[in-house]
């Protein structure tokens, strides 16, 4: 048994001073004051603060390791963010050939069984049903038109697809929302080119969350004489859709977080990291790499860009900084900034009766940290990683 006292529990509306009982990897109770065998192992907080573990739904890579590159390095990467605090992951597939996807859900499928250090929770296919006018850093060679292809192949492969990224607008894509959401898996607007209409319209067909907000999709633009809203007007004005920031403060500057978090709230917004191979690891200004997809990238200013510097190509961020940026520079409330860490996306794959909460029933994924969300022992089902 674990026994945390003296520790600031970061509940999901307020901080407490209090204690908290776990066993057999699962929350036992919290309380101001808890009486606990003599037999607990005893961890004194000294007054830092112990939150749920974070989750990330949305992550390429870590540590130097992609979640396309087989067993042990999806295996790595997870465990990577695990360190800065990530308890829950779930690694993002890139667009590629349904053939080589196939194989990297296989990883992503062993790595789950082999670690015992973070939770794998499945795999998020971002792509490849996207649209080439918004691809990013995804390779335009690798994407597919939902209409041409069998896309339900793909959807069975693994029951552990969770969420898959798409552009309602191309043909097919409507009825490839709702074929995605009776897999049980989240159908997010991703890489998207359509407008405000086309958005909506995807909101009743299957699609729930919107990928990365403001990134790689349509906003309010001048069109002639006249302005037309986009997916970023239609995500913030729909209360049931679940809406992605990348709050690194490269991909979104403080005021637009501010907009969003306005707009959705902590129970409708949530962060992710978008972390490609080279998140949550120390990098050199200027350094070139190559994804897994083959695009080559560089760091540049605390963020990956294309290589001819044309785009944004993904964050090297982890949980802790995520959640860093929105309690200081941004300036919410810190149960809300954790709660966007971990509630929240849990709520958005159906997870949120075990995973998110400081309560009696819960799984004791657990972290302590300091005022400056410096994350100093993380514990994954109540064993205390390294």
């Amino acid at each position: 048994m674990l026994y945390f006292k003296n520790v600031q529990l970061v509940l999901e509306q307020e901080i407490k001073q209090g204690e908290l009982l776990a066993e057999n990897g699962k929350i036992l109770s919290v309380g101001e004051r808890l009486s606990a065998p003599q037999d607990a192992k005893v961890i004194d907080g000294a007054g830092q603060y112990l939150s749920p573990g974070f989750i990330d739904l949305h992550v390429h890579g870590g540590g130097g390791y992609s979640a396309m590159g087989g067993a042990e390095a999806v295996k790595a990467m997870c465990e990577a963010h695990a360190r800065h605090g990530v308890t829950s992951i779930l690694p993002t597939m890139l667009a590629a050939p349904v053939a080589q996807l196939k194989t990297a859900i296989d990883g992503v499928r062993a790595a789950q069984r082999a670690t015992e250090h973070v939770h794998i929770l499945g795999v998020h296919l971002e792509g490849p049903f996207l649209s080439p006018d918004m691809c990013g850093a995804q390779s335009p060679d690798n994407l597919l038109v939902p209409e041409t292809c069998d896309y339900e192949d793909l959807l069975s492969y693994w029951d552990g697809i969770k969420m898959v990224g798409a552009a309602p607008e191309l043909p097919g894509g409507m009825a490839l929302g709702k074929a995605i959401a009776r897999h049980g898996a989240v159908a997010s607007v991703a890489h998207s080119a359509g407008d405000y209409d086309t958005a909506c319209e995807a909101f009743q067909n299957g699609y729930s969350d919107v990928t990365h907000l403001y990134n790689a999709c349509t906003a309010c633009k001048k069109d002639g004489l006249f302005r037309r809203a986009g997916t970023v007007e239609a995500a913030l004005t729909t209360p049931s859709v679940t809406v992605q920031v990348i709050a690194d403060l490269r991909h979104l500057p403080v005021g637009v977080l501010r907009l969003i978090y306005r707009c959705k709230g902590a129970d409708k917004m949530y962060v992710i990291s978008d972390g490609l191979e080279y998140a949550a690891m120390d990098l050199r200004e200027g350094e070139v790499f190559t994804q897994e997809n083959g695009m080559a990238v560089r760091y540049a200013d605390g963020v990956m860009l294309l290589a001819d510097r044309s785009c944004l190509a993904g964050s090297v961020a982890s949980g802790d900084k995520l959640v860093r940026n929105l309690y200081h520079e941004v300036g919410i409330p810190l149960p809300d900034c954790v709660k966007m860490a971990s509630l929240t996306p849990a709520r958005v794959l159906g997870l949120d009766n075990q995973k998110g909460k400081l309560q009696a029933g819960f799984d004791a994924d657990l972290i302590l940290f300091d005022e400056q969300i410096a994350v100093s022992r993380v514990f994954v089902s109540g064993k205390e990683i390294n």
